[in-house]
């Protein structure tokens, strides 16, 4: 299929245009996005903020071609993927996107590095062994290999599966609340991991949080509010995210 050896373009890696995603019918319908645009750039950290019911995860979803827009399109480089079949979709989601999830989603018979390298079987590829070992060698993760997930703490299981998402060299990388079932030592670990990826690895990671210390790794946090982009920051500290999230209401 030829769109997926479609490459990104230059700046952006992936991008909202008019998006609207709503929920049930008539009176009962609710909008979760209401009319979005925005442009994730190449090569950054950008955050998703708001308060509960905002519809940030809901935009997360949508980017990452896990839920379909009701109207609009989304991109990721240059490839619109809103009018994709599920087979195309799953095949794009394979090729291009990494994810991480709040809840690990590690497979619980399998060791540290056959689930970093899951991703790699699922599609036929070889893996290329010295970014792996670049990818565990970061995450520090190299005396954990061969133990499961039961053998392994909250923070090293969500290492794993941060190696498992950047495995493939993917275009963009999808986290959603990936810091939200860790403590404060390992989601620092976690968000620093992603903060290298960024800037030494050429990564592209966009993240969904609550939380204003982890916003603060990101290069740009976008804020949304009942389902609309309100604001944005460039290079933000923790103090100025709460206190514009507490003016958002978050």
């Amino acid at each position: 299929m030829t769109v997926l050896e479609t490459r990104p373009t230059a700046g952006t890696a992936a991008c909202a245009r008019g998006v609207t995603k709503a929920y049930g019918e008539g009176e009962a319908q609710v909008l979760a996005l209401d009319d979005v645009s925005v442009e994730i750039a190449t090569g950054r950290f950008t955050a998703i903020m708001g308060p509960s019911g905002s519809g940030k995860s809901t935009l997360l979803h949508v980017l990452a071609g896990l839920d379909r827009p009701t109207s609009g399109e989304i991109f990721i480089g240059d490839t619109e993927i809103s009018g994709m079949s599920d087979k195309q979709l799953t095949l794009l989601r394979r090729e291009k996107i990494g994810f991480i999830f709040q809840s690990f989603n590690l497979l619980p018979t399998l060791t540290a590095a056959e689930n970093i390298e899951l991703p790699l079987r699922i599609a036929g590829r070889k893996a290329d062994r010295d970014w792996l070992r670049t990818i565990i060698d970061t995450v520090d993760l190299q005396t954990r290999l061969t133990h499961k997930p039961a053998e392994l703490s909250g923070g090293q299981q969500q290492r794993v599966a941060a190696a498992r998402a950047l495995a493939t060299k993917p275009d963009i990388v999808f986290a959603d609340e990936p810091t939200g079932a860790l403590d404060s030592k390992s989601s620092a670990d976690l968000l620093a991991f992603l903060q290298h990826a960024v800037k030494e690895l050429g990564q592209t990671v966009v993240m969904v949080t609550h939380d204003p210390v982890a916003a603060c790794y990101a290069d740009r946090v976008v804020f949304l509010r009942d389902g609309d982009i309100v604001d944005e920051m460039a290079s933000p500290t923790s103090d100025e995210v709460l206190e514009h999230m507490k003016r958002l209401g978050g």
